[in-house]
């Protein structure tokens, strides 16, 4: 990592808070910005540009701690986070916030972590931690955290649950924003989800939608993250309402973080022809706004938190600066491995995972001659369906949930979408419980990809016959502590691995891991049987 005290770079200095470009000089002393000088004279075309802030993501999806997060994010502009540690909350409770928080100190990185919401995001699952509003008041006394994270239990706020109302009090009252999530809420529903002082959304997948939620007095977050895809449809929000859109991953493999980041929504927006303003604010002055993100602006006096670009029609990112650290030069992170993250070691990193293994009869279900409601996955969307059918049918799958906190019986179902023509897939990235999810063509090799998974105390799996290759994730069964590269690499070759067996989905482990997340319609699987999301009650498998 390269830093200095006292330097100068040149170019085309974009201020986006008063809507103008200009050229001249950019002066860093200290790690603020000293000054910034037009100057007619400079004639260096590259462009010089406020830092990209992604307005919303879990850091867990990456699988990768947050210090190894930041050291690949870099490379792609970006220089903040918006980090709901909801996945970590879930298995490990308020340590696992600390040592998001802590892990992501070890880097010149803006990670703003929020309070989680919803730890356990529904009673209908089994979780490894719960967090109360007493819980969320104690966090806000770290002036680290800087929101109340996406509030899923939308049902709670429209029903007035008494916990669910006393949390976003705890948030009002601590002046901290509160972040929504609340998938096809509209009209009426939406008024009053967003009256009780919801500021966001990131799950709009349609753009009725998105429009009534503005309209209700919302920030819309354009989502594109590895499973979850939603700005075709949302995109044409920056022109009509460009001042009420932010951008988001949400949840991102490793592999995914490697290509790309918020950078490839700039890149696809300015494409489109939208304005480069407009396009720009919404990447990083909303964010820092909205959330009162301690990050640079472009202004003096500001942290020296900016992007070099080499144009605005190809959008690649020369360099990244953050807080007067040269971060990324040319493709390349300049920030290093830390091979023993804090609170963290190969030896005994924060876990709660208490499972024995399973075994075949543990999973054996007879419903061959019954008509069965099938979860129906679609590719690019966090939603499912519902669809009546039998399991003789060759693209219905056994889909597993096995309570990774304890030695009781799997629950099982059966899945249309996944594509799988041979072998099994396991995962204890399950939303939100983390439990572990599996779903195959035969029982032994789904019993051997939960094993597999089991073995490591977490991970995901791919088991082909009697062969399982498994990528182990021993921080909370959700991260690893390897360098964030050979984690892309790994999952790649298992990613790779799932997709020979026959699945065409874009990111089949994402995907399954968003099966048990029953906050999402319509039909889901946790660890206590299969969950209709309209109702928000359990249903039966068999029909009548």
């Amino acid at each position: 990592m390269i830093e200095s005290s006292s330097h100068s770079i040149s170019g085309i200095i974009y201020d986006l808070m008063d809507r103008r470009k200009f050229p001249g000089t950019v002066y860093v002393e200290g790690g603020l910005i000293a000054d910034i000088v037009e100057d007619e004279t400079v004639n260096s075309q590259q462009l010089i540009m406020p830092g990209l802030v992604d307005a919303h993501v879990h850091i867990e999806s990456s699988m990768l701690v947050p210090s190894e997060f930041a050291r690949l994010a870099v490379v792609h502009g970006t220089v903040a986070t918006v980090s709901d540690p909801h996945e970590i909350a879930n298995v490990c409770g308020i340590d696992g916030v600390r040592f998001m928080i802590e892990n992501g100190e070890e880097m010149p990185f803006t990670f703003a972590f929020g309070a989680p919401s919803c730890v356990p995001a529904t009673r209908f699952e089994t979780a490894g931690a719960e967090i109360t509003a007493d819980d969320i008041r104690e966090l806000f006394k770290d002036k680290r955290i800087l929101y109340l994270s996406e509030m899923m239990n939308w049902p709670g706020i429209l029903n007035e649950d008494a916990e669910v109302l006393a949390k976003i009090a705890v948030a009002k009252k601590a002046k901290r924003p509160v972040d929504g999530h609340a998938p096809g809420l509209k009209g009426a529903d939406a008024r009053k989800y967003a009256k009780r002082g919801i500021s966001t959304d990131h799950e709009c997948f349609t753009l009725e939608e998105a429009l009534d939620k503005i309209k209700a007095g919302m920030k819309i977050l354009i989502r594109e993250g590895s499973a979850a895809r939603n700005y075709d449809t949302l995109h044409t929000l920056l022109q009509s309402h460009p001042e009420s859109i932010m951008f988001c991953c949400d949840d991102i493999h490793p592999d995914s973080l490697v290509a790309g980041h918020i950078n490839e929504h700039v890149k696809r927006s300015l494409e489109l022809g939208y304005n480069e303003f407009d396009v720009l604010r919404a990447a990083s002055v909303h964010p820092v706004e909205h959330y009162k993100l301690p990050v640079g602006l472009l202004k003096k006096g500001d942290p020296a938190d900016f992007i070099v670009v080499d144009n605005i029609d190809d959008f690649n990112i020369i360099e990244t600066w953050i807080k007067g650290f040269k971060v990324a030069d040319n493709g390349k992170t300049q920030l290093q491995h830390s091979s023993t993250p804090k609170n963290g070691t190969d030896v005994n990193p924060i876990n709660n995972f208490s499972r024995t293994e399973i075994t075949s009869g543990d999973i054996h279900i007879d419903v061959d001659d019954e008509e069965i409601r099938i979860i129906v996955a679609h590719d690019g969307q966090l939603v499912t369906t519902e669809e009546i059918g039998h399991t003789k049918d060759p693209d219905v799958l056994k889909i597993i949930v096995v309570n990774r906190y304890a030695d009781v019986k799997p629950s099982v179902a059966f899945i249309k979408g996944m594509g799988l023509r041979h072998g099994a897939i396991a995962s204890s990235v399950a939303h939100d419980s983390h439990n572990v999810i599996a779903v195959g063509c035969t029982d032994d090799e789904i019993v051997a990809a939960v094993n597999g998974v089991i073995a490591e105390r977490g991970g995901i799996s791919v088991a082909v016959g009697r062969t399982v290759q498994v990528l182990p994730l021993p921080v909370g069964g959700l991260m690893s502590l390897e360098d964030g590269y050979n984690v892309s690499r790994m999952y790649k070759t298992l990613d790779r691995l799932a997709k020979n067996q026959g699945s065409r989905l874009r990111a089949p482990f994402m995907t399954l891991s968003f099966m048990a997340l029953l906050v999402i319609p319509h039909l889901k699987l946790s660890d206590k049987g299969l969950f209709d999301g309209n109702t928000f009650t359990f249903t039966e498998l068999a029909v009548g």
